[in-house]
C-alpha cells in the first residue's frame, strides 16, 4: 500500500472491491478520504459508510458498496485526475462534466469538498481530485 497518496488507496481499494462484488470494504481514515466518500455517498455511488475507531489510532472507514438488482456494480471507474506530483486545479467555469452527467467530478475548494455540480453551484473552484463513473 502506497504512503505517499491515501487518497488514490481508497479511490482503487473502493473500485476493485465494486468490481469484485464485495459487499464493504475498509480503508485508513483520514480528513480527505471521509470527504470523498460522503460526496459518493450523497451522489448515490456507495449506499453508506462509517467510521472504525478500534484497532488503530488513525481509524478505518468502511465503505458500504451498492449494487444494482441483477448485482452490477454502480461504481465502475474512478479515475484520480490530480495527483502530489502534478496538482490540477479548475475555475469555477471549467469543472468538468463527466459523461454527460452521468458521472461526477470530486473538487477540493476552500469551502470544502463537493461534486462538480455542486461546486460550478457555490460558484467555487479547486482542486480537480477525481473523476467517477
Amino acid at each position: 500500500m502506497s504512503l505517499n497518496d491515501p487518497l488514490s488507496d481508497l479511490l482503487v481499494s473502493v473500485q476493485n472491491a465494486s468490481l469484485a462484488g464485495k459487499p464493504h470494504v475498509e480503508v485508513p481514515a483520514s480528513r480527505l478520504g471521509l470527504a470523498v466518500v460522503e460526496v459518493l455517498k450523497s451522489n448515490g455511488f456507495i449506499q453508506n459508510w462509517r467510521k472504525i475507531t478500534e484497532g488503530s489510532p488513525q481509524g478505518r472507514i468502511r465503505v458500504y458498496l451498492k449494487y444494482t438488482k441483477d448485482r452490477k456494480p454502480i461504481l465502475r471507474k474512478v479515475r484520480r485526475v490530480s495527483r502530489p506530483g502534478l496538482r490540477i486545479y479548475v475555475p469555477k467555469n471549467k469543472v468538468p462534466r463527466v459523461f454527460s452527467g452521468i458521472g461526477i467530478a470530486i473538487v477540493s475548494t476552500p469551502q470544502g469538498v463537493f461534486s462538480g455540480q455542486e461546486a460550478k453551484a457555490r460558484g467555487v473552484g479547486g482542486e480537480l481530485l477525481c473523476k467517477v463513473w
